[in-house]
């Protein structure tokens, strides 16, 4: 049955990105690989959905929307891995599109497209709803601009997501464990796990099944999103609260030699599937979906949300995964007891700076911006796989009928310590996002036996030469 489940996550991946979406009588929707044939149309671009119905729900939401203004936009629908390449490109050439939602936006582009004076000043926008917003979201999109050296809103909210913590309940129990028994401790967490995996080895007689789907490689996202956790858990200061560097200072040294040793260890421990050196961001969902691994982390809800299926007798042993076997779990505590704060991923909408159409691209951000509207397609388009960042929307049944995984992540999110990510500071902090900077050292210790201190030097080197260039 587990097996099952893998296969239905690769067709699930290998669908993403391949979908089409039906043209509209009202507006220009295409699939396109970012090209565009009229710069003086009022273009969105926005990444393709996992499914069909997300595409249709992004073009209806732009149908409702011209109904509304009388005005007219055209659409396209790109590869959400491909959409920020395609971004730059077009902002390079000086014809960006009017109106961008990039799922990774966040980490890696928007924060520098604003310190270019490349995205257009929305505080119009934001400032009269600012009150339906969490604090830490608005903190988020309040983006320096370092053409002026003013910060503003830059950007809109419209979710969250940030590293959960997800086991296999049924492979606790097997292990002799149940949930109460898992430890808060930092060290005492990772040692649970490791006892883990050896009681269901003694129990089975074999060693295929690992405590633990932690990613190891320099491909993708989560690696590095898991790995800040592990930074902000010993308690490393990248950025003061001014955005300067003092990631160099020698206190900060020693505790990134840690984070790393840490992180690195459960691998070379043999706690890891050897091939989380080669996972893209599929690779832990796979191996957790396939019972390989009893726990694993993920910046998202897409794990058991891959078996969140309508109820019927057909879908029964999906939705006993999704309600029983499945947990969506809390962070442990930092080395020294306190809370580890989750770092947060505020998705986000954004108007180029260089848009022929800013009047209507304002007028589409205010629709979509009603709680009506961006509560539909958080619930609809999204799946859950962001939670909302207005507060009211949570009052909508979809987010209170009885969903362990849900009420998991809003009480994360909301009840828990949580802070922006440091490129919301610092747009240079990008960069190392970008360039995988942690992931690289950690495949340097895993897969070439590089000492922690030496690729902790190397990557405070690195980091360090990317701030001082930044310009």
């Amino acid at each position: 049955m587990y097996k099952r489940i893998g296969n239905w996550l690769i067709i699930f991946l290998i669908t993403f990105g391949l979908i089409t979406c039906s043209a509209s009588n009202n507006s220009n929707i295409t699939t396109s690989n970012g090209n565009s044939s009229d710069s003086e149309e009022f273009r969105i671009w926005w990444p393709q959905g996992f499914l069909t119905e997300e595409n249709t729900l992004v073009a209806q939401l732009v149908e409702g929307w011209q109904k509304e203004s009388g005005l007219k936009a055209s659409l396209s629908l790109i590869p959400a891995n491909l959409l920020d390449s395609e971004v730059v490109k077009a902002v390079d050439s000086g014809n960006p599109p009017d109106f961008l939602y990039s799922t990774t936006g966040d980490t890696n582009l928007f924060p520098k497209l604003a310190w270019k004076n490349e995205l257009a000043d929305i505080s119009d926008v934001i400032e009269p709803i600012k009150s339906s917003y969490q604090p830490v979201a608005l903190q988020t999109v309040n983006y320096q601009n370092g053409t002026i050296n003013q910060r503003h809103y830059y950007a809109a909210p419209i979710g969250q997501q940030t590293v959960h913590v997800f086991y296999w309940r049924n492979l606790l129990e097997e292990a002799g464990f149940k949930d109460s028994d898992i430890p808060k401790d930092w060290d005492k967490y990772w040692q649970f796990w490791q006892t883990v995996q050896q009681n269901i080895r003694t129990k089975r007689g074999g060693t295929s099944q690992y405590g633990m789907a932690i990613p190891m490689s320099d491909i993708g996202t989560d690696t590095f999103l898991g790995f800040e956790e592990f930074l902000e858990a010993y308690d490393v200061k990248i950025l003061d609260d001014n955005g300067k560097l003092i990631l160099d200072e020698a206190a900060n040294k020693g505790k990134v030699v840690q984070a790393l040793s840490k992180y690195t260890e459960l691998y070379k421990g043999g706690y890891v599937p050897p091939k989380a050196i080669e996972w893209s961001d599929s690779g832990n969902n796979i191996s957790f979906l396939e019972s390989q691994s009893v726990m694993t982390v993920n910046s998202t809800l897409s794990i058991p949300l891959t078996q969140k299926l309508a109820k019927n007798k057909y879908n029964e042993s999906s939705r006993d995964l999704y309600f029983s076997k499945i947990v969506t779990a809390d962070l442990p505590n930092r080395p020294d007891g306190s809370d580890l704060k989750s770092i947060l991923g505020i998705k986000q909408v954004v108007i180029f700076q260089k848009s022929k159409n800013k009047e209507a691209a304002k007028s589409f951000l205010k629709y979509l911006l009603k709680p009506e509207v961006l509560g539909k397609f958080i619930r609809e388009g999204s799946k859950g796989r962001m939670i909302p960042v207005m507060p009211q929307l949570l009052e909508d049944p979809f987010w209170k009928e009885p969903d362990p995984h849900f009420a998991s992540a809003i009480n994360q999110l909301l009840k828990t310590p949580t802070r922006p990510s440091y490129e919301a500071i610092n747009p240079a902090y990008s960069v190392v996002l970008e360039r995988n900077i942690w992931a690289k050292a950690i495949l340097s210790i895993v897969k070439d036996q590089v000492a922690p201190d030496q690729a902790a030097n190397k990557a405070i080197t690195q980091i360090t030469e990317i701030f001082s260039n930044w310009k």
